[in-house]
């Protein structure tokens, strides 16, 4: 019998927002597998670290700190060798993810690697996207209206298109493409309806408007949410 790689999603940040199953399968797991930026302390260790126990199995998925597009194949061929090792001889693995793990996860790698040999199970996690509402006091949708999830990498051409088709929309991954992000939606006239959290769920959560965030760069972990539909949802800076 070989094991089963489970996937695990942590949440936001705040150790309490795991649900009870990713509690248990971590506070039971022999082995755990996460994802590790080289020189930096694990996120999804540290949210889960309550949890873990003494005599498990550590295996961090290390990434070099480069600009250029991960997944690193030979990484992740790595990572997905010394799990298979585990999961051959019997014994389970759980693999970290912050947020959930097929919302721009980086689970989804060492899935596509493994399922075919393995069973594999998924745990959703509560995802920025839904933390970050709820740090506005803001909901996303309602009835028939379309919410779209936008990288915020993305050129101002194909940012502007899956805007304007959106009813409501978030906009991830802004970091360094804050100041571009910021005057586009100036420019289509919806900076006064956007929100912004940043590090959402954590101690030093940041909750505001967008016209009002002063800085010119945001963290990683940040979103902007905008709502365009029909009702009346507003964005109130004495709610902030």
């Amino acid at each position: 019998m070989t094991g089963t790689l489970y996937g695990v999603g942590l949440g936001p940040g705040d150790p309490e927002l795991l649900t009870l199953k990713a509690h248990r399968l971590i506070c039971s797991a022999k082995t755990i597998a996460y994802p590790a930026a080289v020189g930096v302390p694990s996120f999804a260790r540290q949210i889960a670290a309550p949890y873990i126990q003494e005599e498990t199995t550590e295996v961090p998925i290390e990434m070099p700190m480069k600009v250029e597009r991960f997944p690193a194949k030979e990484i992740y061929d790595q990572a997905a060798e010394t799990i298979s090792k585990k999961l051959k001889a019997g014994e389970d693995v759980v693999v970290l993810c912050e947020g959930d793990p097929f919302l721009y996860g980086s689970f989804m790698y060492l899935y596509e690697r493994l399922r075919g040999d393995f069973s594999c199970e998924i745990v959703p996690g509560v995802s920025s996207v839904n933390a970050c509402a709820a740090a506005l006091g803001r909901p996303l949708a309602a009835r028939n209206e379309v919410l779209t999830i936008i990288p915020g990498p993305l050129e101002d051409e194909q940012l502007q298109q899956r805007i304007e088709q959106s009813d409501a929309f978030v906009i991830m991954k802004v970091g360094r493409h804050l100041p571009r992000v910021k005057a586009l939606l100036e420019k289509l006239g919806l900076l006064g309806a956007a929100g912004y959290v940043e590090r959402a769920t954590l101690p030093e959560m940041v909750v505001a408007r967008l016209a009002d965030y002063p800085n010119e760069t945001a963290p990683y972990f940040s979103m902007i949410i905008v709502y365009k539909g029909e009702e009346a949802w507003t964005l109130h800076p004495q709610s902030l």
